[in-house]
């Protein structure tokens, strides 16, 4: 498919997309609508999108919704699906993140942070999918990370919520594929939008983690508006992924996720080879496990 087929829908679609007030959301929403789509356009703070609202009165369809309140969720697809006759793409982009080592980190603020990233996602998918059953259609975007394939430190609960995330959207692929809905994984690299400001909360930090978590903060912070992501050119990207007849599973977005994920595989391919032999030394007829040489070497360096 060419770039330029890739910008060209055949037909009005009706998109479902929550955190639009800003960042990715935001910017799919205006592409969207510049592309004559017709858009639910949600947030917690609905006045965020009046602008859009009035751009597009005939397009945008803006509604009030936080996704930690499934009550609110369930009423809020069955007002989109009334009012736009048919939910086409549903999009996960709420959520927030959550900086701090596990340590840091109490409990109540990983239970926020499931309830925002995972949860929501589950409500919203759960409320829609009986509908797009029906139709025998659809596609779902979830928008995950770069650090829901690769874990950093200091992002140990984030990265937990969107590899949660990722292995909800993998396993669902395969449920629904058979009623002809797609699942699709978004996971962007550094972008430059608000996600590093409102969008995210720090733990307290413990002096401990200076040189682990605490890097991490001052990058955060050092580099901000510096990222080289343009949510715009990721709203495009994400479009050209609906638009495909074949979309993939997952989608990383920038030079740097993509080199992060090169990076991980290698190493995991690597690791793999390398405890090859124990890793297949578990059946009940196979031959014991011979550690490898170099692991050897390393306990035998320990012990001394």
């Amino acid at each position: 498919m060419s770039q330029e087929s890739a910008f060209q829908p055949s037909s009005s679609r009706a998109w479902f997309v929550t955190g639009c007030s800003t960042g990715i959301g935001r910017a799919l929403c205006e592409r969207l609508l510049e592309r004559g789509e017709r858009v639910v356009c949600t947030a917690r703070d609905p006045g965020t999108l009046a602008a859009l609202a009035a751009r597009f009165p005939t397009q945008a369809i803006v509604l009030a919704l936080d996704v930690t309140d499934a009550a609110a969720v369930k009423a809020t697809i069955a007002q989109a699906i009334a009012r736009t006759g048919g939910i086409d793409v549903l999009v996960n982009n709420a959520g927030y993140g959550l900086v701090g080592a596990l340590e840091e980190v109490g409990e109540d603020a990983v239970k926020d942070a499931f309830d925002a990233n995972v949860y929501g996602p589950y409500r919203l998918i759960r409320a829609v999918l009986p509908h797009m059953r029906g139709r025998g259609c659809g596609h779902i975007l979830n928008v995950s990370s770069m650090t829901g394939i690769v874990g950093a430190p200091g992002f140990c609960f984030y990265s937990a919520t969107k590899f949660a995330l990722e292995g909800l959207s993998e396993a669902l692929a395969g449920e629904v594929a058979p009623f002809g809905i797609k699942v699709t994984l978004i996971e962007p690299g550094p972008f430059r939008t608000a996600f590093r400001g409102r969008s995210m909360v720090s733990a307290p930090a413990m002096p401990a983690y200076a040189d682990t978590a605490g890097k991490l903060r001052k990058m955060l912070h050092d580099t901000d508006g510096q990222q080289p992501g343009d949510p715009m050119r990721a709203a495009d990207a994400m479009i050209a992924v609906v638009d495909a007849a074949e979309p993939p599973m997952r989608l990383p977005l920038g030079e740097l996720c993509v080199a992060q994920i090169r990076r991980k595989q290698a190493q995991v391919g690597e690791e793999l080879e390398r405890w090859l032999n124990v890793s297949l030394s578990t059946s009940f007829d196979a031959p014991p496990p011979t550690i490898p040489a170099s692991e050897l070497r390393r306990a035998s360096t320990l012990k001394a």
